[in-house]
């Protein structure tokens, strides 16, 4: 399975810890898949029992559901120290960790440099549904909608302002697009209240 990722390419998958699961992004290098966890469930998750497998899916609303937090009709299994969600691909194994200082435009945090080395593949079959730029504009525009708690935890207007002038344009592109997903409409009117509240 792990040659299904190309060496230094940046892809978006989904992480599974023992309590947790989230999407993260991983880049292969010869050893195995490497990922930076910010501190959260995963991250804990990591630091206390360091097994987790990665799995690959074409779905993009389920990528954008996991990562805010919202209901996603998963079912998982377990196999000894792992757990998998059914029916999606992937690889699983030892994650081996390293803690450091992060600096980037929001201040300094602590992250987790991650390696996964594989020690076994995860058997599945993705649906045919094929990606569409839509699918792109949807997952920026959760990206982007993703930081802006940080934003605003941190006061840093210059921020809120950038992220919020560019969910709008993803917004945009996405119904331009075809797309019809209510998570769009979830987050346009998520950002809207803290308009209305005056944070942005």
């Amino acid at each position: 399975m792990l040659e299904c990722f190309e060496n230094g390419k940046v892809y978006e998958a989904i992480l599974i810890t023992r309590d947790n699961a989230t999407p993260v992004g991983v880049v292969r290098n010869n050893q195995g898949l490497f990922f930076k966890l910010f501190e959260g469930k995963s991250f804990v998750d990591i630091m206390e029992f360091p097994f987790a497998s990665i799995q690959i899916t074409n779905d993009v609303e389920l990528l954008i559901r996991l990562a805010l937090n919202m209901p996603a009709k998963l079912k998982f299994y377990k196999l000894k120290k792992w757990r998998f969600i059914e029916d999606l691909p992937g690889v699983y194994g030892r994650v081996k960790f390293n803690k450091r200082t992060w600096n980037d435009e929001f201040g300094e945090s602590i992250i987790l440099d991650c390696l996964l080395i594989p020690e076994g593949d995860i058997k599945g079959t993705l649906p045919l549904k094929p990606l569409s730029r839509a699918d792109y504009a949807l997952l920026e525009m959760a990206i982007h909608f993703t930081r802006i708690p940080l934003a605003v935890k941190m006061h840093n207007d210059k921020m809120i302002k950038t992220l919020h002038s560019k969910i709008h344009e993803e917004y945009a592109l996405y119904k331009h697009l075809g797309g019809k997903s209510e998570l769009a409409e979830f987050m346009m009117a998520s950002v809207e209240k803290l308009l209305h509240k005056g944070v942005l």
